[in-house]
């Protein structure tokens, strides 16, 4: 079940201390050792492109001696071309595995040889199970999780994590839910998504995006919009069945329209306060065909003027449009870290449907800007937007203390990453 806002505070006390303690596996004892990353989950998702550069650049900066090979999981000659075009350096595989756990493409085959530790990177759960079964039956060689959400844990997933050198969990209530499970350990510890130290930019794009719509440096704010459950059978539709369709829409009519009205409220007050500008943008594909009906169409007539849209995009040009943008108001969970980690202020309006990722935000101090939607009223988010209009200098503090907070936990991770790698 998702939790409510106190059990999200309550378990913020849970950041482990104990990622200081020896792991399960030996270390590689390699100064310039080679890793081999599972990331890249789906390219309709900004927030999940945006997991692979962040962890690439990661291990960059604080593993600058590796070689990194990217078993990515989705293909995507676009997001590919944007990640070559950042880390050309970085090899990018694919290939699946069998029944067997035997890899079925000579590449990874190879990178199985020629890597000395696998790194499965940020996700809503341990995506790659069966990538990390395969290296670990046909190599023994040592692997480790990092920065992902634990909900839910099959026999065979907690089988897999009890032989793993670290399990860094992306948010503290995912080691509670390993404890529920039996899960438990020195290798268990708080590590956030790698999108927080995402540091790729198209400047390029996002200032021809500004010019064109005459927006103004810190003066114009961002808002994504977000349906309860994610409408995948439009985008994917192989195994959804007419009923599950037909729930999804039910649940998604009954709260689009309640949940969209709060932060079109803030959107109101800001035009007509400030008379300053707002865009409209997607985390996900699916959302440039809401975003009229949702955020647009309902507003005042004098409000509309002031409003522009953006289509679908990668995350280097959402980073740097978020980086020049006043605040980031989203019901997305990855759109407000891109912001922050572009020290803008940033507000996730979190649906109970979104997971027990957005403990993440109460983790790292952002619990006044995280809004829990069914507990939250427009006016809410309205005066917290207008709080920070008028004390910016105060919120782009408090960014900067929340990566603070990111670094730390960072710097404690790779201790215990430098002793396995």
């Amino acid at each position: 079940m998702p939790l409510n806002r106190r059990q999200f505070i309550q378990q913020s006390s849970l950041l482990s201390a104990a990622a200081m303690i020896p792991f399960l596996s030996q270390a590689t004892q390699k100064s310039d050792p080679v890793l081999l990353i599972t990331s890249g989950w789906q390219d309709v998702n900004i927030g999940d492109i945006a997991h692979t550069p962040g962890l690439i650049g990661l291990l960059k900066k604080r593993l600058p001696k590796s070689r990194i090979i990217l078993w990515k999981k989705s293909k995507s000659e676009k997001v590919e071309a944007m990640l070559n075009k950042y880390y050309p350096d970085v090899k990018i595989i694919h290939g699946a595995v069998d029944k067997e756990f035997l890899p079925q493409t000579e590449e990874v085959k190879r990178a199985f040889q020629e890597a000395d530790f696998f790194l499965h990177g940020s996700g809503p759960s341990v995506v790659a199970t069966d990538y990390l079964q395969a290296w670990h039956k046909q190599t023994q060689k040592p692997f480790g999780i990092f920065g992902v959400t634990t909900q839910n844990v099959s026999p065979a997933l907690k089988d897999l994590l009890q032989h793993a050198s670290f399990v860094f969990t992306r948010e503290t209530a995912s080691i509670q839910k390993l404890k529920e499970a039996g899960v438990q350990g020195p290798h268990i510890a708080f590590a956030p998504d790698a999108t927080f130290v995402l540091e790729i930019h198209d400047d390029q794009k996002a200032n021809q995006f500004i010019q064109e719509n005459k927006l103004e440096h810190r003066k114009f704010i961002c808002v994504i919009p977000r349906l309860r459950v994610t409408p995948y059978y439009k985008i994917r539709p192989s195994g959804w069945s007419e009923e599950r369709i037909k729930e999804v829409n039910e649940l998604n009519d009954k709260w689009k329209e309640i949940d969209h009205a709060k932060v079109r409220e803030a959107m109101i007050a800001w035009v007509r306060k400030t008379g300053n500008k707002i865009v409209v943008c997607p985390e996900m594909t699916y959302q440039v065909d809401i975003i009229d009906e949702l955020l647009v169409n309902p507003l005042p007539d004098d409000v509309k003027p002031f409003v522009v849209k953006h289509g679908y995009w990668l995350p280097d040009e959402a980073a740097s449009l978020y980086a020049d943008a006043h605040t980031v108001l989203s019901y997305e969970c990855h759109s407000p870290i891109i912001a922050a980690a572009n020290g803008t202020p940033a507000f996730y309006l979190r649906q109970p449907q979104d997971t027990i990722k957005g403990q993440m935000y109460y983790d790292l101090g952002l619990k006044d800007w995280t809004f829990e939607i069914e507990e939250t009223t427009g006016k809410q988010i309205t005066d917290r937007l207008m709080e920070i209009n008028a004390n910016y200098s105060a919120a782009l503090k408090n960014v900067k203390q929340s990566i603070k907070k990111v670094d730390k936990q960072y710097d404690e991770a790779f201790e215990v990453i430098r002793q396995k790698v």
